[in-house]
């Protein structure tokens, strides 16, 4: 049987309990077990087996039939159990009606002698409260406050309740008999108003959320309740610093107050409303007064800033009736008109200074937009952008203009530092960032507007201002590289270069002055290609090449040349010439390449000189600009030229 209750493990399936038997027998495997198969065995198993489970069978169902014996006995005595149980309960709940009677018909007696006793006792408090204060009443009638609640500081509170009532009953009291004790009281009543105020306020900058709900319940009765909530909203204001994004500050300004302003106050939704007002219309209503103040600050302070950085004190660059005539004569006549400075090769031009400035007016417009009145926005942008030319266009631009026009020198001046092309480079890059950001953020709040007209016309004239003090520090810029190189001429060019003592030992080559010459220009090509921009390019380097080739026309004029000092001069112009190339401006190339014919004059045999003059460069010129070259040769006196040329 042991066997046989193993075959039973759960879970049962009858198949496998038939094929674990089957394999447990011997003689009842397979083919290929080890023991052949013997079918009249594994009947006799069978059989065996089934004898055996009938004999469990038989014990398990005794084994039952006694369970169900036991379980319906303990059933009847758990019946029985519950019967006594219920009938217990019944009676608890007839105990406990007649107590809930009993304590309801208690309470009805205790109630109806409370009521008595009320009825007896609240007079009687009443005639208690209505002794002090008309203890109190004489006090103030007498005009010596005796009372030591008056008098102690740390019984305000009960101080502020009595002068409340006192107040009230005065309210009542006819004029005329009761004044002066009326003003006495009054007079209490105030200083006590301001005392609770003060200790508010002293308890709001200490955090003590405790003490302040104390003395807001004790100023709720007073007449100056609103001043408190005035105060606390003043206090929350001052330390919440709105200066970025006032929406975004006003938000967590309000979350926070919200917080805390329910531990304070009665009603708590009424501040809160009240400091949303006063935010909107302190911050936001009279908000371009603020705008403009703020950027005026901030503007201010981003110059001073870097000229203190620069060690630099700025100039005052005067104005008025003089000032006006000397900027009137300076831009026509091209004089300096006051002492030349040195800057050091500093252009006072920053554009980390501008692009800070940009920055700060570009938020100052997104604020305009958010905060302005749409009827108003078109004028406080206006405003606003007054605030950047002042600051960008006049305390910075026009500022590093003057200061570079000033630190121009004279055009005779020796190994000059010409930087103010690096003024120029400088000037035309913030004027794009100036333009940008007028296109990009200024038109879309004025485009609609009749300002538009007039921030345009503000902007033509203080770009054309600058642009003219532009043009006269190039123009004196120009002069002075024209002067730089009438200095190397002076210095390298010798009068023996052109008409050397021995004419068989000379090299055909350029001269020393030549070279420098040329060096100096391709340098200032260079320079005013980086400086300039557009077409801006080209108008300079013409004026520059047209002032070139004046000063080398000039300059070839002052000397008498022989055959090979001609020759030489022809390779001087050539090289000229080639410099000339670099301008890229054909105006110039042609009139160095006119010069270049001129200089042909110089060393063709006379009876070829019509010829020469006649040919398709120089047909055109006048008649005395040929001449005067002609007479530069050193054998014009001779008769046979002078009559070939005539």
């Amino acid at each position: 049987m042991a066997t046989t209750a193993e075959l039973f493990e759960e879970p049962f399936v009858a198949d496998e309990y038939i094929e674990r038997l089957v394999w447990r027998t011997p003689g009842g495997g397979s083919r290929g077990g080890p023991e052949a198969f013997d079918p009249k065995r594994l009947l006799e198993e069978f059989v065996n087996h089934i004898q055996e489970l009938q004999i469990m069978d038989e014990r398990i169902q005794r084994r039952v039939e006694k369970l169900e014996q036991q379980c319906q006995k303990e059933a009847k005595e758990f019946a029985k159990k519950v019967q006594e149980l219920q009938k217990s309960n019944q009676v608890a709940f007839q105990h406990f009606q007649e107590l809930d009677e009993h304590i309801s018909y208690v309470a009805t007696k205790v109630c109806h002698l409370g009521d008595q006793l009320e009825g007896v006792n609240t007079p009687r408090q009443r005639a208690v409260e209505a002794q002090k204060l008309m203890k109190y009443f004489n006090e103030f009638l007498d005009g010596e406050l005796k009372s030591d609640v008056f008098k102690n500081s740390e019984k305000i509170k009960e101080a502020a309740d009595i002068i409340q009532k006192l107040h009230l009953i005065a309210q009542e009291l006819p004029f005329d008999r009761f004044s002066e004790v009326k003003s006495k009281i009054a007079s209490k009543y105030h200083d006590l108003e301001c005392q609770l105020i003060q200790e508010f306020t002293n308890a709001q900058k200490r955090g003590e959320i405790s003490r302040m709900r104390e003395v807001a319940a004790v100023l709720l009765h007073f007449k100056g309740y609103s001043h408190c909530v005035d105060v606390y909203i003043k206090q929350c204001q001052e330390n919440a610093n709105l200066r970025s994004d006032i929406f975004e500050d006003t938000a967590i300004l309000c979350q926070r107050v919200n917080k805390q302003v329910g531990d304070i106050f009665s009603s708590p939704e009424t501040v809160l409303a009240k400091l949303i007002q006063n935010v909107f219309e302190i911050k936001l209503q009279n908000y371009i007064e603020v705008e403009i103040g703020y950027l005026k600050s901030r503007s201010a302070m981003i110059l001073q800033r870097y000229y203190d950085s620069k060690n630099h004190q700025k100039r005052s660059i005067g104005t008025g009736g003089i000032q006006d005539l000397k900027e009137r004569i300076r831009l026509r006549t091209n004089l300096p008109l006051g002492p030349s400075i040195d800057t050091h090769g500093e252009t006072f031009l920053s554009q980390e200074v501008v692009v800070n400035l940009l920055q700060e007016t570009k938020q100052a417009f997104e604020r305009c937009h958010r905060l302005s009145d749409p009827s108003d926005l078109p004028r406080n942008a206006f405003r606003i952008f007054t605030v950047l030319v002042e600051f960008l266009c006049i305390e910075h631009i026009d500022y590093a203009l003057e200061t570079g026009l000033a630190g121009i020198p004279s055009s005779d001046s020796k190994n000059a530092n010409l930087y103010f092309l690096d003024v120029v480079q400088q000037a035309n890059t913030i004027f794009h960032l100036f333009d940008k950001q007028f296109n990009d953020h200024l038109m879309p709040l004025i485009s609609s507007s009749p300002k538009l007209s007039e921030c345009l016309q503000k902007k033509k004239d203080i770009i054309e201002q600058m642009e003219m003090k532009l043009d006269t520090g190039i123009d004196r810029t120009l002069n002075c590289m024209v002067g730089q190189m009438k200095h190397i001429l002076t210095a390298e060019q010798k009068k023996t270069d052109f008409k050397p003592e021995d004419e068989n030992n000379v090299l055909i080559q350029y001269t020393n002055a030549c070279v420098k010459v040329c060096g100096y220009v391709r340098k200032q090509v260079e320079k005013i290609r980086n400086s300039m921009d557009g077409k801006n390019v080209d108008t300079v380097l013409m004026e520059f090449g047209v002032r070139f080739h004046r000063l080398i026309y000039e300059h070839l004029q002052q000397y008498s040349y022989s055959c090979m000092g001609g020759m030489l001069a022809i390779c001087d112009v050539a090289e000229y010439r080639k410099c000339a190339k670099d301008f890229k401006i054909p105006l110039v190339l042609q009139l160095f390449d006119t010069l270049h014919a001129l200089c042909n004059l110089l060393v063709v045999a006379p009876d070829n000189l019509k010829q020469v003059c006649s040919g398709e460069q120089l047909a055109n010129l006048d008649k005395n600009i040929l001449h005067s070259f002609v007479q530069l040769r050193a054998d014009y006196r001779s008769a046979r030229l002078a009559r070939h040329f005539s």
